[in-house]
């Protein structure tokens, strides 16, 4: 039995399938056509190879390193057909991946020694943040955990609406101070509440700020800085949400937020909406952040633990 079928169900694999389906659609079409009339591969088709690549918003530094151990596998064995590319492609993408040593995560089960445990979620705006925070949330409450969402984005409009509607959907706690409030202080009362009504988990929404503006950067550190008054070890996670669909700029995301706040890991969502799903390689292997989680839908069950060899064999199923 594989890894992946230890920990995922069909339900969760015909999801991740599901999900991937414009992703694998967009790369396997290309790479037909680039293999097409031809009995091995050169040259030519390592070109096309790497034009694929990039076009699936893999990134080009991964790509470079991808078609560079092909190249390198093609000079040994001299003769490598193309009806062999797919395998050998699969296998030196898995095998870069196995290289980010990040912990690889099996559920959703929560293994802190902090009470309550800490995530301060940041993200652009459009990016499905408050989404991925209510799904979350529904998970740890799945386990009997006591769970408090913070409304601390409190500049854009319905932010606040938009997380208590996921609280009630829930059912968990919920503290927000309104709109147009100092989000340092709706952080520092919500941590507090947390505190003192004995809450498994709190979860800190933020605004959805563009990540251009150093000033509204500086913000997250206030946030960051008022969770921590009321616990020094706080807080346990900073998870960044990233739009699969935005392909390259989600990695110009994660570089700017990773250079302004202490981003522990990530979540990449709306990947049933794209074609650009390579980007999870490029990201996984570029930044030593793990990916934790991954939408692969709207349903609120439809947020998935991220396993590396799960997702590139779903993406090479046939």
């Amino acid at each position: 039995m594989s890894f992946f079928k230890k920990f995922f169900s069909k339900e969760k694999e015909q999801d991740l399938d599901k999900g991937l389906e414009k992703t694998k659609s967009n790369f396997f079409d290309k790479l037909s056509r680039a293999v097409a009339g031809k009995s091995k591969v050169d040259e030519e088709v390592l070109d096309e190879l790497e034009h694929i690549l990039i076009s699936s918003d893999v990134g080009l530094d991964t790509t470079v390193k991808i078609i560079e151990r092909i190249e390198q596998r093609v000079s040994k064995d001299k003769f490598i057909s193309t009806s062999e590319l797919d395998f050998i492609l699969k296998d030196e993408i898995v095998q870069l991946l196995a290289e980010n040593e990040s912990e690889q995560i099996e559920d959703f089960t929560l293994h802190s020694n902090h009470t309550p445990h800490v995530i301060m979620v940041v993200g652009v705006n459009g990016v499905g943040k408050t989404t991925t925070i209510g799904k979350l949330a529904n998970q740890y409450k799945k386990q009997g955990k006591k769970v408090l969402l913070g409304a601390a984005d409190t500049f854009r409009a319905a932010a606040v609406d938009q997380l208590e509607i996921w609280s009630e959907r829930v059912g968990c706690g919920f503290f927000s101070k309104g709109m147009n409030t100092d989000p340092a202080a709706v952080a520092y009362e919500a941590m507090k509440k947390g505190l003192d009504e004995n809450y498994d988990v709190v979860i800190i929404d933020t605004a959805g700020r563009l990540h251009t503006n150093f000033n509204l950067m500086r913000e997250l550190s206030k946030i960051k800085t008022s969770i921590t008054k009321n616990m020094e070890s706080a807080p346990h996670e900073v998870l960044l949400v990233l739009d699969a669909t935005t392909g390259q700029n989600a990695i110009e995301q994660a570089t700017k937020f990773t250079e302004a706040t202490e981003v522990s890991a990530l979540a990449l969502t709306k990947l049933d909406g794209t074609a650009k799903g390579g980007v999870a390689i490029g990201i996984t292997d570029q930044f030593k952040i793990p990916i934790k989680y991954i939408g692969v839908g709207e349903g609120i069950e439809q947020l998935q633990i991220f396993n590396k060899q799960a997702f590139v064999d779903s993406i090479f199923k046939k």
